[in-house]
């Protein structure tokens, strides 16, 4: 399946899940109404208990599902998460951040926060978030230290393609469904607690006493049922995110390798906290409650394993197991034994180079980065200046830098924009981006704008909410500064908007779309209109590049080429529109934007960035590359 498909299935698996919700909780009505009629036959007393009932699962789902509403960050620190600082400079914690950062790229998504769960020996790791703007990936310490550079490189591909294939979403509304469904059983294990301790000892002490009981035996099949409900959505998930793992690491031996490690030590991928984990169990890389049968969340260890390589037998497990008694793995010794530490390097094209892509090829490449894409990553993660990189990093420079590459080289306009920054952040920030901005004009290849502005919005989100809103603010204020909006004025400042905002209310966003093509006409019209006129100075190039994509998705239409007088600004009306489409036609509607940009038989850098821009704000990530017809050589679309 490519990722629109992915994305068709995780909101089928979403309606499923309401359904077995829906089963789940007629069964503990049920159970209660039981015990109710056994107590009492009056019709009055059943419906009482079915009312009440109802409101306490209801409540409990409610209340999970708001305490979640901070997204990736309040399940990682939930579980005792540890932030990974940008500019970290632990040896295992920088091999972690370069990792991930190499494979956002690839993918094309904001590089993630990074958590470590320093309490846990075993090898283990989750992705949690509503969106990509928001997510989190968290790895325990057993894995920092037992896994090598390909494994651990395996291990966070396998937690990237949840990211990408819209799992998080359904995974944190899990939590907060299947809590619902727990909450009578943990009131009865409270009550009996608190009754343990010191409670309970009047009159009425004894029948609350054995109404707690009850509630704790009901909660038992409520746990039944979440226990299936989780297994039955969670298994093929693990299968297809292995699958996408070995496609974005180009290898099966890291994947193969990592499981075959928790395999064979004696920690495996169980946690030590065994509360937080119920909860989370289907999210993690392994196992980490050790269930199996109907309750496990993942397939069998040596399934996985012998999908990846299928000549591992039993007995070379064992042997493994014997060695690792004796001698347990260390990942960094394993990477200098190896020669892991350093990643092979590929030259960038040139500045100027433009390529022939096919729509359908584009589409195929969304969220599904392949061995050319992870090359390029290396080599734009490579060429990217550690000053730059440093810059990105750092909690003081990260807003001067972003502003840095909006400022441009007109001495009037930058005098504008100067006078912007000031107004909103002081003289301090402004005289720093403008330094930043002469670094930058010497120093970066423009297909690596966007890729270092990708590096610092993890910095950037850590800001105050209060913070972020004058920055933001201030990146509109220097982008109009001077009445005209360019393309990678726009492409950046809405990249910018798009992230942060998302990231400071992430479950505002989270959502599978539904619309079709034909409700949203005016929309498709508006944004190839803007695609064609920004790829094309002559208007009859224009023209044809307009109706080549609007033949691709609204073929029978007869809609009029009529370029909006306000350019590129006028994409603010149509984006909500056509984020609310149903997964199968944005697949349409990215090939027919492909279809005109490259109508003229070229993408170049700027276009690629639009149409890399463009992707992004609609949830359907681009890797840093397009795919060109007829070679393996790519141009980067730019993150």
């Amino acid at each position: 399946m490519n990722f629109f498909e992915h994305q068709a299935a995780a909101r089928r698996t979403t309606s499923r899940l309401m359904v077995l919700f829906v089963l789940a909780v007629l069964c503990i009505v049920g159970m209660v109404d039981l015990v109710a009629s056994l107590v009492s036959h009056s019709w009055r007393m059943l419906a009482f208990t079915t009312g009440v009932t109802l409101l306490t699962i209801l409540f409990g789902s409610l209340y999970r599902i708001a305490s979640l509403s901070g997204g990736g960050e309040s399940v990682a620190q939930g579980m005792g998460g540890t932030l990974v600082p940008a500019d970290t400079t632990d040896p295992a914690l920088r091999r972690l951040r370069n990792v991930v950062e190499e494979i956002s790229i690839a993918s094309g998504v904001p590089v993630p926060k990074l958590y470590v769960l320093e309490h846990e020996a075993a090898i283990n790791a989750f992705a949690a978030g509503f969106s990509p703007s928001d997510a989190v990936v968290a790895v325990t310490r057993g894995a920092l230290d037992r896994l090598n550079r390909d494994e651990l490189q395996g291990v966070i591909a396998h937690e990237f393609s949840h990211i990408l294939n819209g799992d998080m979403r359904l995974n944190i509304r899990l939590i907060g469904v299947l809590f619902g469904i727990l909450m009578i059983g943990v009131i009865g294990r409270k009550v009996l607690e608190y009754g343990r301790f010191g409670g309970g000892r009047d009159r009425g002490g004894g029948a609350i006493w054995v109404v707690a009981l009850v509630a704790l035996v009901i909660g038992y099949i409520g746990l039944f049922f979440g226990r299936m409900i989780k297994a039955g959505v969670s298994r093929s998930r693990e299968r297809l995110a292995d699958a996408s793992a070995v496609q974005f690491t180009r290898q099966t031996v890291g994947l193969a390798g990592a499981l075959k490690k928790i395999a064979g030590l004696e920690e495996g991928s169980r946690m030590q906290d065994r509360g937080n984990t119920e909860e989370v169990s289907h999210m993690l890389f392994g196992d980490g409650l050790g269930f199996s049968g109907l309750f496990a969340t993942h397939p069998p260890l040596m399934e996985r394993i012998q999908a990846l390589e299928p000549g591992f037998r039993d007995a070379q497990l064992a042997r493994l197991q014997a060695d690792w008694r004796v001698s347990p793995p260390d990942g960094m010794q394993e990477d200098m034994a190896l020669g892991l530490t350093t990643t092979e390097t590929t030259r960038l094209p040139h500045a100027s180079s433009e390529i022939r892509v096919l729509p359908t090829q584009v589409s195929a490449q969304v969220a599904m980065p392949a061995a050319d894409d992870y090359q390029r990553a290396d080599a734009i993660a490579t060429a990217l200046p550690d000053a730059l990189r440093d810059l990105a990093r750092g909690r003081d420079s990260v807003m001067p830098l972003l502003l840095a590459m909006l400022l441009v080289d007109d001495a009037h306009t930058q005098g504008l924009q100067r006078q912007a920054v000031v107004s909103a952040l002081g003289s301090e920030v402004a005289e720093y981006a403008l330094r930043i901005h002469q670094q930058l004009t010497a120093d970066l290849h423009p297909a690596l704008r966007l890729p270092l502005a990708s590096l610092a919005f993890p910095v950037l989100r850590q800001r105050p909410r209060p913070a972020l809103d004058t920055f933001l603010a201030c990146v509109q204020a220097v982008i109009h500064a001077d009445g005209h909006v360019g393309l990678f004025e726009y492409c950046l400042g809405k990249l910018l908007d798009v992230h942060v905002r998302e990231a400071l209310d992430p479950s505002r966003y989270a959502r599978f779309g539904r619309r079709k093509p034909g409700n949203v006409r005016d929309e498709f019209a508006t944004l190839l209109a803007v695609v064609a006129q920004a790829g094309n100075a002559d208007a009859s190039a224009a023209k044809r590049a307009y109706l080549a994509g609007l033949q691709r998705i609204l073929p029978r239409d007869h809609l009029p080429y009529a370029p909006p007088a306000q350019g590129v600004l006028a994409l603010e009306q149509v984006w909500a529109p056509l984020d609310a489409l149903d997964p199968l036609a944005k697949q349409v509607m990215v090939e027919a934007i492909t279809e005109a940009i490259s109508s003229d038989g070229r993408v170049n850098v700027a276009e690629a960035e639009l149409l890399r821009t463009i992707c992004a704000v609609l949830h359907c990530p681009l890797p840093a590359m397009l795919a060109q017809v007829g070679a393996n050589a790519a141009v980067p679309t730019v993150e």
